[in-house]
């Protein structure tokens, strides 16, 4: 089902999940979606493996504690979520030298505290890792003793697309 990208977040210059200047990182890209869920976009490569031709489960983790955590900052690049607790169910081997698709989503949310869920898509749409977590809403500004300077937390300018297939 396609739906309407509203938004596109930042991202990091060194992230091993979304930056753009680390060799080894995943390059997701986030997008905040019409229906109120966040979609990531990303590319295993050979060196996200753990056995030959899959990503390491590690690797998926990463991804939907990050794409979880970013959902509650719909509309905003002042807080993110920090994570109190990840569960993760893995149902299918994610192949390296895929172009993937991954979908988040708050379930509960007070002040202080909310829950998500999210899944890995494989190419051909089927769910392939499933995760919940419960999450702190932080400021940007107490979340790194180093800050989010420019130089590490940015929009990054290309063709995005205008919708995504989930």
């Amino acid at each position: 089902m396609k739906q309407k990208i509203k938004r596109k977040q930042n991202n990091s210059a060194r992230c091993i999940v979304c930056g753009d200047q680390n060799k080894a990182s995943l390059g997701c890209r986030f997008y905040e979606l019409e229906n109120g869920e966040i979609a990531a976009t990303f590319r295993s490569e050979d060196w996200h493996q753990s056995y030959p031709g899959r990503m390491h489960g590690g690797m998926a983790a990463g991804v939907l504690d990050e794409l979880i955590g970013r959902a509650a900052a719909q509309g905003s690049d002042d807080f993110w979520g920090v994570t109190v607790e990840l569960h993760m169910k893995y149902k299918k081997p994610i192949p390296t030298e895929a172009d993937l698709k991954a979908v988040a989503r708050v379930t509960k949310k007070n002040r202080k505290l909310f829950e998500g869920t999210g899944e890995i898509l494989l190419p051909d749409g089927t769910v392939a890792v499933e995760a919940w977590g419960k999450y702190m809403i932080l400021p940007l500004s107490k979340i790194s003793d180093g800050g989010f300077a420019e130089e590490e937390w940015y929009q990054i300018e290309e063709d995005d697309p205008k919708e995504i297939d989930l």
